[in-house]
């Protein structure tokens, strides 16, 4: 066996495997030959045939199938992007709630393929943990455990919160962090604290359902802004939609927005952010998906160009860890009072027990393994996905996102997204179908995908559905 500190092995590893691709004994969709067996081939250590494998994974020459193992990538050309978007151009009242409710209750139905909701994969180790941690804490006779987690919040929580923000370019102080139930909870209690009914309130075009819920619930209009599926709202309509509307708020998600996937890039946030100081218009951020990057590093929270408290940043674990524990927060700037105290009298306390457990699980070093392993696996679906619609849905075109669950699928000429959410639903497939996901029910040539949730085998099962009724509805 090698010396374990040798650090150039692996790359042979590598070499042999392009070489045997170079040669045409590997080609894409072949299956690579198991990590012991090639292990034993080159009289190599099993972890140094793991580094080789994972080197080629991040260079996007092999991928991993779960319970299957490592194939040879299939190259195929992906199908571009929709165009930006073109909303209408004034404030509307919002009324998706019954929609967006039977897109909800299906993730519950029992052998239907999950695509319609964003929700995480959560068979992952440390999710595991998580839930041990939660048991030990449990059977502690901690009376502590029982009582009422009082607004803002479990100090504890905040603290490895506060510490981690550090990643997105944020120097928080915990006490300006308020915990809430889900990233929800927290979009609700900043739009209730910074908008009155009907009040207007920005969003992207198309936004996520559950934002325009929220402003549904609030009696408030959504003001749609075109959006361009790769660099997000468009700073120059926002600039004319301030100029001619009275605008209470702004709720965006500048890193990989839901359902588009969309990136603002640095330049971008600061411009946004220093637009929205200057007209008085307060910025809800929702940076729920940020930690989710495919590629670099993790992307900068537009409130780290915030010097006044104007932008007021939610987030939760329930997209990198486990919806289940339902942890949320704020960072509200100078609305931290205001958001306290709306907390206190909707809610009275977040869960206890959770967060404990969440804190103690962050204080170790086990979370950015997880975040690594997470985003890899996410980025080699997201991959599948396109390449997947590339063959079953001629025509189309797909968001290509850096990061996040989701994309946004524009279906071929003919086909009617609500009537193929109906039938797909029939089929045993779970969508977003695209009118869920404006105030003015446009997109009906569009669908959100989570890509996330699902096995290789389900991906490939579900597009052949979408593919099938499809080429039925088009004809």
């Amino acid at each position: 066996m090698e010396p374990a500190t040798d650090p150039l092995r692996y790359r042979q590893v590598a070499d042999h495997i392009r070489a045997q691709m170079g040669h045409g004994l590997l080609r894409p969709g072949d299956r690579l030959p198991s990590v012991r067996r090639l292990a034993a081939t080159l009289r190599m250590s099993v972890s140094t045939v793991v580094q080789g494998y994972a080197l080629l994974q991040d260079e996007r020459v092999i991928e991993s199938r779960p319970q299957s193992g490592f194939y040879v990538r299939e190259l195929r050309a992906h199908p571009p992007p929709p165009a930006m978007s073109r909303p209408v151009a004034r404030p509307t009242a919002v009324s998706i709630s019954q929609l967006a409710v039977q897109v909800v209750q299906a993730s519950d139905r029992p052998g239907v393929i999950q695509m319609g909701t964003a929700l995480p994969r959560t068979d992952f180790p440390a999710v595991r943990r998580l839930h041990a941690q939660l048991a030990t804490l449990a059977r502690r006779p901690d009376p502590r455990l029982s009582s009422y987690d009082i607004p803002p919040g479990y100090a504890g929580l905040r603290q490895q919160i506060a510490r981690r923000a550090v990643d997105a370019g944020l120097m928080i102080d915990p006490d300006e962090l308020v915990i809430t139930t889900g990233c929800q909870e927290a979009l609700l209690l900043s739009l209730r604290t910074v908008a009155r009914a009907g009040d207007t309130v920005v969003v992207e075009s198309p936004t996520f359902y559950g934002t325009l819920q929220a402003i549904e619930s609030l009696g408030l209009k959504a003001l749609e802004i075109p959006t361009d599926p790769r660099t997000g709202i468009s700073l120059e309509a926002l600039q004319l939609a301030l100029e001619q509307w009275r605008v209470a708020a702004c709720l965006l998600t500048p890193s990989f927005s839901n359902p588009l996937g969309s990136c603002m890039d640095d330049q971008r946030k600061q411009a946004l952010v220093q637009m929205l100081e200057e007209a008085g218009v307060p910025l809800i951020e929702d940076d729920i998906y940020a930690d989710l990057y495919f590629d670099g590093t993790r992307p900068r929270a537009a409130k780290a160009w915030d010097r006044s408290g104007n932008v007021l940043l939610c987030s939760s674990l329930s997209k990198t860890l486990d919806p289940g524990l339902r942890i949320g927060w704020v960072a509200a700037g100078r609305h931290r009072e205001a958001v306290t105290h709306l907390k206190l009298v909707s809610s009275m306390a977040s869960a206890t027990l959770p967060a404990r457990a969440a804190a103690a699980y962050l204080e170790g070093p086990g979370h950015d393994r997880h975040l690594q392993l997470v985003r890899r696996l996410y980025r080699e679906q997201r991959d599948r996905l396109l390449e997947q619609v590339a063959r079953q849905l001629p025509g189309s075109r797909i968001t290509c996102p850096p990061g996040g669950l989701v994309a946004w699928l524009e279906l071929p000429a003919g086909v009617d997204a609500m009537t193929l959410y109906s039938e797909s639903m029939a089929s045993g497939l779970s969508i977003a179908p695209g009118p869920l996901f404006s105030a003015t029910g446009r997109y009906r040539r569009f669908i959100r995908l989570n890509y996330a949730a699902v096995d290789h085998e389900g991906l490939v099962r579900a597009l052949a559905i979408l593919g099938r009724l499809a080429a039925r509805s088009g004809v």
